[in-house]
């Protein structure tokens, strides 16, 4: 990976440090920058100049392997929370999503992020081990493997994947937790639809250990599924500490219920993986999403604007995209980086 920064937010970018593992997000810890991804095992590298000079990668885990995407930083108890994802299980010789548990980590702001010891890891939790699946959504959606007949377009087994931290500040939230220890996973549900985000629960105990297990509605009744819209691709949610609305940047599907074989040649994978339209969305509650409106959107299907991580700058939204453009191989293997700035994104607020 490379690291830049830019001082005139923006318009002119100075390339500072490459290194050597990916899916990787920066997070500021008590006045020091982190970096922290995989190479299969988790690394991290840090950073005291505010981002000018680096030091050598270290590793968090041996001989394991993980996966994630450049999905949010939550702050909360004097420390950082974020989540990545191991593979336990390789059995699957597709996309594995799976065979991943989401596994949300904790640390200490004032603590040295580059040593293990100073994080600590939740209970994981595989989607293919979950004992109680709730269905009649139609998922999968599309029957395992070939789709199109052609070979070309593969419906691996459900998952999830990709995932981000959320709590609920709100004192009126059905899943509130008055003593703040407890967290949401919302992630990207590999479902063969759209619409839907998978969510998980984890708490905190006092001495810092965490368990991950499925959330309940108020009936009783498991939950596995959640309205998202975006939520069959990599998304972002963050929530404005000004008025503690949760903000969603994810693509916007339009056309998921196409026969797979009748697709055009420049739509990407199955139906539901449309990746061109980048749209913003917001809520009260992490269910009830309200249309703010499109970031960007490419050309046509093949020029990508998706993947896209979003910062809050004072009374502006900024947001970098895995983009292509006219020369992308696919609507997934992007050629491009592309900045775009929401200002005065409160206004959107309709609510």
């Amino acid at each position: 990976g490379k690291i830049w920064t830019s001082d005139d937010r923006g318009k002119s970018w100075i390339e500072r440090a490459l290194f050597p593992f990916m899916h990787a997000r920066p997070f500021v810890a008590d006045g020091a920058v982190y970096v922290l991804g995989h190479d299969s095992d988790l690394c991290v590298i840090r950073s005291d100049d505010e981002g000018e000079t680096w030091s050598e990668p270290a590793k968090l885990t041996e001989d394991q392997f993980w996966h994630q995407s450049a999905c949010n930083v939550h702050y909360a108890n004097g420390k950082v929370y974020l989540v990545m994802e191991r593979r336990v299980h390789f059995d699957h010789q597709g996309w594995p999503v799976s065979e991943m548990a989401p596994v949300l980590m904790g640390g200490r702001v004032d603590a040295d992020l580059t040593q293990k010891e100073n994080w600590n890891f939740a209970s994981e939790l595989v989607f293919r081990d979950l004992e109680e699946k709730p269905n009649l959504l139609g998922v999968p959606f599309w029957p395992a493997d070939q789709t199109d007949g052609k070979g070309g377009r593969l419906m691996n087994p459900p998952g999830w994947l990709e995932t981000n931290v959320v709590q609920f500040t709100d004192p009126d939230h059905v899943w509130h937790d008055p003593e703040g220890r407890t967290f949401h996973l919302w992630m990207r549900a590999h479902t063969g639809g759209t619409g839907l985000a998978c969510i998980a629960r984890v708490e905190e105990r006092a001495d810092g250990s965490m368990e991950t297990m499925l959330e309940r509605a108020p009936s009783g009744e498991t939950m596995l599924y959640a309205a998202c819209p975006g939520g069959q691709m990599r998304f972002h949610i963050l929530q404005d500490p000004r008025t503690g609305l949760y903000w969603l940047l994810s693509s916007l599907a339009t056309d998921s219920m196409v026969r797979p074989e009748r697709l055009p040649a420049d739509r990407f994978n199955l139906p539901n993986n449309e990746r061109h339209i980048l749209a913003l969305h917001f809520s009260r509650n992490c269910i009830d999403w309200c249309m703010a409106g499109l970031v960007a959107r490419g050309d046509n299907p093949r020029q990508a604007r998706h993947y896209a991580s979003m910062v809050i700058d004072g009374e502006d939204l900024h947001i970098l995209s895995r983009s292509g453009n006219q020369k992308a191989k696919t609507a997934h293997d992007g050629n491009i980086i592309t900045f775009h700035t929401v200002e005065n994104f409160r206004d959107l607020v309709y609510i």
